[in-house]
């Protein structure tokens, strides 16, 4: 196992990529990028579709050959020992590639075999602990999507893995099945090293540690997940829909209050207008733009506040994305 010393002491690295680069033809899908991620540490691999998630997961698990750079996982590299890094991750891809007609025992007992796990209780146990005990009767191709990738989850851990690879494990689920998936993700990540592709970034707030965005192949950033909303600033924005007074007019007294950035006509619905003050932060403004409204006459309809987050990082990050598989 690789070690790296931080001012804390040692951390133990499970996965090291360094200067992993992977063309298709004249595309390239990744460019040269370099990560390392921790034992015990919950990565979500965030970016827009196209942006190389998948193939960069691909590569760590061994499904692909790198172009260029070096992978390693726990202390095997991936082109030199593909078996010992496939002992050593549980797989989930977007689309689990499961046995329709078998039954979830029988296939989790099949998959077991394959795996050469020596633990007889070991499907019990991961039912358990995947929350499939009242379907383990059923054919797989008759349960919801929500269980399915419970299932898949089983199959990635049967084996007991030290790494945990899921690609957009909450594709296609209804709300209360994400819900469901996070906190089972939250729970293996106790004892688990997991990263997790997504480009849902409910998904990333509520469920990981540490965030790698990445955008057309190359990363563009690497922090916490609180740093990465830190970054965004302290800036706060008024969403407001008024009425009884021009756009010209309104924003003429706006801007000339201390704290307000900048003013923005963000559409008009029958006769309201609204728009947007971007705000220093330093103050929640909110009840002075409220008093000089009602002192104008002006009708309010609607006020609140959003503060910049993760989504506004990531759009900063990302735009002009492109749209693919790759």
């Amino acid at each position: 196992m690789i070690k790296t010393a931080t001012k804390g002491g040692y951390w133990e690295l499970m996965i090291n990529v360094k200067n992993l680069t992977k063309n298709y033809g004249d595309v390239c899908a990744v460019g040269d990028i370099s990560f390392a991620i921790r034992k015990g540490e919950i990565t979500g691999l965030l970016g827009p579709n196209g942006a190389g998630k998948t193939t960069t997961l691909r590569i760590l698990t061994g499904f692909l050959k790198a172009t260029e750079g070096n992978v390693v996982i726990g202390k095997y590299n991936v082109e030199e020992n593909p078996l010992q890094v496939k002992e050593m991750i549980g797989y989930l891809p977007e689309s689990a590639p499961l046995y329709g007609d078998m039954m979830v025992y029988d296939y989790l007992e099949f998959i077991k075999r394959i795996r050469e796990v020596e633990d007889e209780h070991r499907v019990r146990e991961i039912a358990d602990l995947c929350g499939l005990q009242g379907v383990m009767h059923k054919n797989i191709n008759e349960l919801s999507k929500g269980y399915k990738q419970r299932v898949g989850l089983a199959h990635a851990m049967i084996h007991n893995p030290d790494i945990l690879i899921l690609d957009e494990p909450t594709s296609g689920l209804d709300p209360n099945q994400i819900i469901e998936i996070r906190n089972l993700i939250r729970e293996i990540g106790k004892e688990k090293t997991v990263i997790l592709s997504t480009h849902i970034l409910p998904e990333v707030e509520a469920t990981c540690d540490r965030v790698i965005i990445i955008d057309r192949g190359n990363i563009v950033a690497d922090d916490s997940t609180a740093q990465l909303r830190s970054s965004a600033g302290k800036d706060i924005t008024i969403l407001l829909e008024l009425s009884g007074a021009t756009f010209d007019e309104i924003n003429n007294v706006l801007r000339e209050m201390d704290g307000v950035k900048m003013v923005t006509r963000t559409g008009d619905r029958d006769d309201h207008i609204a728009m947007s003050l971007v705000t220093d932060g330093e103050k929640d403004l909110r009840p002075d733009v409220f008093t000089i409204i009602k002192d104008r006459g002006w009708t309010l309809y609607e006020m609140s506040r959003e503060y910049r987050s993760l989504e506004h990082v990531f759009r900063d990050l990302t735009r002009g994305g492109v749209d693919g598989t790759i």
